[in-house]
């Protein structure tokens, strides 16, 4: 992949981020931090161990799920029309031409972002009323994770055992996503742990406020982090060297946004996006 081909690319995600969370209130934030944990930005990630596809990681039924209900306010009557749900509760679609066109959508940046922010929307209005405070971004990451269904469970499960194990109670979900549920020695990471390994991944800290933004030069310090790995820039910079170009570009006085895509911040998102090819 080539130097423009991956700022192309990192403008169009980061600027189908931006539209959605100004369309559906989702904190920016919050979104941008979910597309890195889940593909690392790659909008054509495919899970070896799931059915789950795109910027998101949506699996086929969460898909078609959301593409039912908020499909129509995006253009996408035809597949929202064509998506039923049979008598055990399953989202079907009855051509199968039809139901593959609509699962590769999850491989467009612009409407997974949509239904991804819709999808966070439904369920922080969801997670409040079960859990009588206001969602954090990190119960909004385990309720796309987990499922709704699922990530009240484990929000009540932790709130009153923060130590028992989470594999013991989503064993199907450990089995398909062993480095979420067991550390390296094999040991099984406790409810508390898990959620705050998520917390953490998403840079949310212990309490993963959906509504707050991180000032932007530690959004950028985080990305050019990118968990350990050697992030070389356009100009074959260091990370130490890209770092200290971010904290004059987006430091003190300037508090350049990253949501009003510029050379500046092109080039940060480009950074963010290095490992996605060569």
């Amino acid at each position: 992949m080539t130097v423009n081909a991956i700022t192309n690319a990192s403008s169009r995600i980061q600027s189908a981020i931006q539209r959605a969370a100004a369309r559906t209130g989702i904190d920016f934030d919050y979104l941008m931090g979910q597309a890195k944990v889940e593909s690392g930005f790659n909008a054509a990630a495919a899970a070896t161990t799931s059915s789950a596809r795109g910027l998101y990681q949506f699996v086929e039924q969460s898909w078609l799920s959301v593409v039912k209900q908020h499909g129509g306010a995006y253009g996408l009557g035809w597949a929202a029309d064509a998506i039923g749900r049979n008598a055990s509760g399953r989202m079907t679609v009855s051509d199968a031409a039809t139901r593959q066109a609509i699962l590769a959508l999850r491989n467009d940046p612009e409407i997974a972002s949509a239904m991804a922010a819709e999808h966070a929307s439904d369920n922080k209005d969801t997670l409040e009323n079960a859990t009588g405070r206001a969602a954090t971004g990190t119960d909004l990451y385990m309720a796309h994770f987990l499922g709704l269904g699922g990530a009240r469970r484990f929000l009540s499960a932790m709130e009153n055992n923060p130590g028992g194990s989470a594999a013991s109670l989503f064993p199907a979900a450990a089995r398909a996503n062993r480095g979420v549920f067991y550390d390296s020695d094999g040991g099984a990471r406790s409810l508390s742990d898990v959620y705050q390994r998520f917390a953490s991944k998403l840079g949310t800290g212990n309490a993963g406020n959906a509504g707050n933004s991180l000032p932007p030069m530690q959004f950028a310090s985080r990305a050019l982090d990118m968990d350990g790995a050697t992030v070389i820039t356009g100009a074959n910079e260091t990370t130490q060297d890209a770092l200290a170009w971010a904290s004059g570009a987006l430091g003190g006085q300037r508090q350049t946004s990253l949501l009003r895509p510029t050379p500046d911040t092109a080039r940060l998102a480009y950074m963010m996006l290095a490992r996605m090819g060569g």
